[in-house]
């Protein structure tokens, strides 16, 4: 396979993968209803049953990503502790430049700036869209990184408001959380007694097909839905990296940045709220036992900085 060289294929292969990763999540996730219930029920109604389960956890599941879409910015924020900061204090003027510049070479409104009280490197970016986002970042982060360097995490973060990321994230937790809620629900129904349908020849294996269901609900929220969102999230920071780096021209900044990060990248107030690891630009949790590579929310750095510099 020809090995991306410039940002624009680097772009356009990740992009095309999230779409790809994007739609499996509701083509497996009823596949996975209807085979499960295949198993005990004719074919006939183990389609009646599957539309009779997905329809409505998908249309609960826009119901709360609604309500995720209008408030997880703000959850976000307070979860990492950020203020929120202003141009008008003499000490904020080099921050807000170095965001505002990024901001105008991305084509982008400039977004509210705010601060992780930590001396970790760390960063994210928030919001529903550009015209609302916000770019937090630790104290760490903006004491040990040059100036060229910042600028470069800061594109980062750009690039994945201007990519909608941070919307995409949010839209992809409420779903799992919804799913979760929906197999607890199946299962309570099917140990007191419940059934989907009045049919008297049917009430007999109900529980049979509840179960059934509830397990496919299982396969989907603690095997399937783990490794999209996080195959999604690693194809979103490649894709960032390679967007950062056309924002401000100078890919070799944000590798250098990078290798800075990773050595000490934990922010103390996240680690336990593990659905903010992947808007991170790197992991910010505690020290980790071995992971495999297809549940990790960031690529490796070294492929990240390899990327970055192959694009020099």
């Amino acid at each position: 396979m020809k090995q991306i060289q410039t940002v624009y294929d680097h772009i356009h292969r990740n992009n095309l993968k999230t779409i790809v990763l994007v739609a499996l999540f509701p083509i497996l996730f009823i596949s996975l209803i209807f085979l499960f219930t295949w198993i005990v029920v004719p074919i006939d109604q183990a389609l009646q049953t599957t539309a009779q389960v997905a329809i409505p956890t998908i249309i609960a599941c826009m119901a709360w990503m609604l309500i995720s879409w209008a408030f997880g910015d703000t959850m976000m924020l307070n979860s990492a502790k950020a203020h929120e900061i202003n141009a008008d204090n003499p000490e904020n003027k080099e921050i807000f430049r170095a965001v505002e510049n990024v901001a105008i070479a991305a084509g982008l409104p400039c977004p509210k700036v705010y601060i992780i009280d930590d001396d970790s490197m760390n960063a994210f970016a928030t919001g529903r869209s550009p015209k609302d986002a916000s770019v937090a970042l630790t104290k760490g982060i903006i004491k040990k990184l040059d100036r060229l360097e910042l600028e470069g995490v800061i594109a980062h973060e750009m690039a994945h408001i201007g990519n909608r990321d941070i919307r995409l994230d949010m839209l992809l937790i409420t779903g799992v959380g919804v799913t979760v809620f929906a197999a607890d629900m199946i299962l309570r129904t099917a140990v007191y007694g419940g059934s989907f349908t009045n049919n008297e020849d049917n009430k007999n294996n109900s529980g049979v097909i509840l179960l059934m269901v509830w397990l496919a609900f299982m396969v989907f929220n603690i095997l399937i839905t783990p490794l999209l969102r996080m195959a999604i999230s690693r194809n979103r920071e490649y894709a960032a990296d390679a967007t950062g780096a056309k924002i401000t021209r100078n890919p070799k900044a944000l590798a250098s940045a990078l290798r800075k990060i990773t050595t000490d990248s934990r922010v103390e107030c996240l680690d336990k709220v593990k659905s903010m690891a992947a808007v991170c630009i790197a992991y910010p949790g505690g020290p980790r036992e071995f992971i495999s590579s297809l549940m990790a929310t960031h690529p490796p750095v070294e492929e990240r900085i390899k990327r970055l510099e192959s694009m020099a």
